[in-house]
């Protein structure tokens, strides 16, 4: 027998890995904030739960993605919150981008309860979670992700076991810190070279024949030379995760003079945004600059 599973957030990237964990056959129980968000599932075949505590109680696998750390405390920990009511001997695997401080707290609150937790952020934008493709950054114990593995197989096409507890949130803001850097210099770069009279496409067609070509060039550039930013990785949490990574910079003593400048900049653009972009959306602020 399947074991069943639990999900709790059905934004951009819950909604269609629910959908995959349905195709592959497991029975699924969710919640989300927004009930209209869970609708989709509970037509294609999943069961809606009342609150998260609820959802816990029935899964054998519960999966968390929510868009910030104080999005999964009150998931975790709120008054009908999901940890009390896991069950001992199943397992809790966070796909939020947090703190690394946060997972090794929830995997304290999981021990005293028999849970296994892993810390398993994700990438591949919601088409990787669309097709299943998505990979997992994961920090816990080898036993436990193979535990879960056929369940997380149904989502994603790679597993990374990093270290312990907060391993894999680690790897995450690391890596999204780059991206962010990456699309940030790319606009940047973009900037220049239209101010100085050259056309942007003819930037992009070197870049890809050379080593600056990248996944992210390959995905973002199109968006920034058309200014369409329809969400597939939004700005705003962009902007969280580079936070993020600059908190965990202080915490141990490192500096990031690219990251912070990087960050004044998301900031920027996402305080004069009205819409939910992506965060290629970072190219707004020479547009606006170019007005100034």
């Amino acid at each position: 027998m399947k074991p069943k599973v639990g999900l709790i957030g059905l934004g951009l990237m819950g909604l269609p890995m629910g959908h995959n964990v349905l195709r592959a056959g497991f029975p699924l129980v969710v919640w989300n904030r927004t009930r209209a968000k869970a609708e989709p599932l509970v037509r294609a075949g999943a069961k809606l739960a009342p609150n998260p505590r609820e959802v816990a109680s029935q899964a054998d696998v519960l999966i968390t993605i929510a868009s910030d750390p104080a999005a999964v405390e009150s998931v975790l920990w709120g008054d009908v919150g999901a940890l009390d009511g896991l069950r001992p001997g199943s397992t809790l695997v966070d796909s939020s981008t947090g703190s690394p401080d946060l997972a090794r707290r929830i995997a304290s609150a999981c021990a005293e309860r028999g849970v296994g937790f892993l810390d398993a952020p994700v990438t591949g934008g919601t088409w990787g979670a669309e097709k299943g493709e998505l990979v997992f950054m994961v920090g816990g114990k080898a036993e436990v992700l193979q535990r879960v593995k056929p369940v997380l197989e149904a989502m994603g096409k790679r597993f990374f076991l990093l270290g312990p507890n907060g391993a894999g949130q680690t790897v995450k803001l690391g890596m999204n810190l780059l991206l962010a850097l990456q699309v940030d210099a790319l606009a940047e770069a973009l900037a220049l070279v239209t101010a100085a009279g050259v056309p942007a496409e003819r930037l992009i067609e070197v870049m890809q024949s050379s080593m600056a070509r990248s996944g992210v060039l390959d995905v973002k550039a199109p968006l920034i030379l058309k200014s369409e930013f329809p969400a597939s990785f939004p700005l705003r949490l962009m902007h969280k995760d580079v936070r993020l990574a600059l908190e965990l910079a202080r915490e141990h003593g490192v500096a990031l003079p690219a990251g912070a400048a990087a960050y004044a900049t998301y900031t920027s653009v996402k305080d004069a945004s009205t819409d939910d972009p992506d965060f290629a959306a970072v190219a707004r602020f020479w547009k606006k600059s170019a007005r100034s």
